[in-house]
C-alpha cells in the first residue's frame, strides 16, 4: 500500500505541500487532471443523494456550532467516491486532509505521529480501515472519543503511560469489508453510510463535466451513454474507459467519439455491451461449465481461476449481482437464468442441457 499522503487546504506555508505535486507523485501523469476531476465541494458533488444530504446538514451544523465534523464511515464497493468525499469534508471545514490506510498503520507510532500533527478540524481519512492491526485499533478508540492518546513507555516495572492530547479532528474510515470491523469501532463513528452503484444519469453527468476537463470536443451525447452503461454502476471505471476512448478517438477517429467508437475503444480493453470484462466472464464459465451453474463455494471458484478469493468477493461479484447475473445462497453461488443466458449456457434441469447427465 502507498504510505500515509497529506493533502493542503488553505494551511499556512510550513504545514503545506502542494496537493498537485503528491498526486503527480504517487499517480503518475494523468493526476493532475484526475485532481481536477474530483469535486472540491459538496454541491459539485453528482450522486450520492442521501449522504450528500445527510453529509450537507452535519457539515452546516458543525460550522454554525463552530465544532469539529462528527467521525464518518463510508462502506461500499471501490470506485465509488469515498476518497474524494473525505476530500470535500476537508474543503467544506476549510481544513486539511491526511490520507492513510489500514496496512499502512502497522505500528502505533505511525497513527500517533499523525494524529499529534493534526490541527483543529483537520481531517484523518483511513482507506480500507478493516485492515487495521489490533494493536493500532487500540490507539483509536479514546483518539476518537477523549481526543488523547495514551502511550506506554518502556515494559515491565519501569513502565509509564504518557497522555497525549489532540486537537479536535475528524476521522473518516473507508472500508470494501464492513463486516470486518469490530463492533467496537463501528460504534464510535457518528455517521455511517453505505454508498450504492450510481444511476446511469449520474455517470453521464460525471462523464461531461470530466469530457470538458479533458477538453473533449468531439464527443457526442450517445457515446456518453455508452460508457456509461459500461461502468459498472462506478464513476472511477467511467473515468477509465473515457480515457481509454480519448485515446482510441485522438488515434483512430480523429477526435470525434460517438457510440461506435466507444464501441470499438472497449472492445479493445474486453470489455462487452453489459459492461462485462475477461474476469467477469471467466468466472461466469468457470461456474457454468465446472460446476454446472452452480451452487459452488467462493474458494473453489477462487481455486479454479487461480485468482484471491477476496479479488473476486469485492470487485467481480458486486456487478454480476446487481445485474442478477449470479445469486449467492447457503449452498453457493448459483448461476442466474439471465446469467447463464448471457454466456450462452443451458442451466440443469432446462430441456436441451448438452453434454451432461440428467438430474
Amino acid at each position: 500500500m502507498r504510505p500515509s499522503r497529506e493533502y493542503p487546504a488553505r494551511m499556512p506555508k510550513e504545514r503545506m505541500v502542494s496537493q498537485a505535486a503528491v498526486v503527480r507523485e504517487d499517480e503518475g501523469d494523468e493526476a493532475p487532471q484526475t485532481l481536477e476531476i474530483r469535486p472540491r465541494a459538496l454541491a459539485d458533488y453528482i450522486g450520492q443523494r442521501a449522504l450528500v444530504e445527510r453529509l450537507g446538514i452535519a457539515l452546516d451544523a458543525a460550522k454554525a456550532r463552530g465544532e469539529t465534523m462528527e467521525h464518518v464511515l463510508l462502506h461500499g464497493p471501490p470506485g465509488l467516491g469515498k476518497t474524494t468525499l473525505a476530500h470535500v469534508i476537508a474543503t467544506e471545514m476549510g481544513s486539511k486532509a491526511f490520507v492513510t490506510s489500514g496496512p499502512a498503520l502497522t505500528k502505533a507510532s505511525d497513527l500517533v505521529g499523525t494524529l499529534t500533527k493534526m490541527e483543529e478540524r483537520d481531517v484523518l481519512f483511513i482507506d480500507e480501515i478493516h485492515r487495521l492491526p489490533a494493536s493500532v485499533e487500540e490507539y483509536i478508540y479514546p483518539a476518537m472519543e477523549d481526543r488523547r492518546i495514551d502511550f506506554t513507555l518502556d515494559s515491565g516495572m519501569h513502565a509509564r503511560v504518557v497522555t497525549i492530547p489532540l486537537k479536535p479532528f475528524t476521522l473518516i474510515g473507508a472500508t470494501t469489508r464492513a463486516g470486518l470491523l469490530t463492533q467496537a469501532l463501528r460504534s464510535r463513528f457518528g455517521i455511517a453510510h453505505h454508498l450504492e452503484f450510481y444511476a446511469h444519469e449520474d455517470l453521464v453527468a460525471i462523464l461531461v463535466r470530466a469530457a470538458g476537463i479533458y477538453g473533449m470536443q468531439g464527443i457526442r451525447g450517445e457515446a456518453f451513454d455508452a460508457i456509461a452503461s459500461r461502468a459498472r454502476g462506478t464513476p472511477r471505471i467511467a473515468l477509465r474507459l473515457l480515457r481509454r476512448v480519448r485515446d482510441f478517438a485522438d488515434v483512430r477517429a480523429q477526435g470525434s467519439a460517438d457510440a461506435k467508437v466507444v464501441a470499438g475503444a472497449l472492445r479493445l480493453e474486453g470489455i462487452d455491451d453489459r459492461g462485462l470484462d475477461d474476469l467477469d466472464r471467466k468466472y461466469l464459465r468457470a461456474v457454468a461449465d465446472i460446476y454446472r451453474g452452480g451452487p459452488v463455494g467462493l474458494e473453489a471458484i477462487a481455486a479454479t481461476l487461480a485468482e484471491d478469493a477476496g479479488t473476486l468477493e469485492d470487485v467481480v461479484e458486486p456487478y454480476l449481482l446487481q445485474i442478477g447475473f449470479l445469486a449467492r445462497t447457503r449452498q453457493g453461488r448459483r448461476l442466474t437464468k439471465p446469467g447463464a443466458d448471457a454466456i450462452g449456457f443451458t442451466l440443469p434441469g432446462e430441456p436441451g442441457l448438452p453434454g451432461f447427465p440428467e438430474q
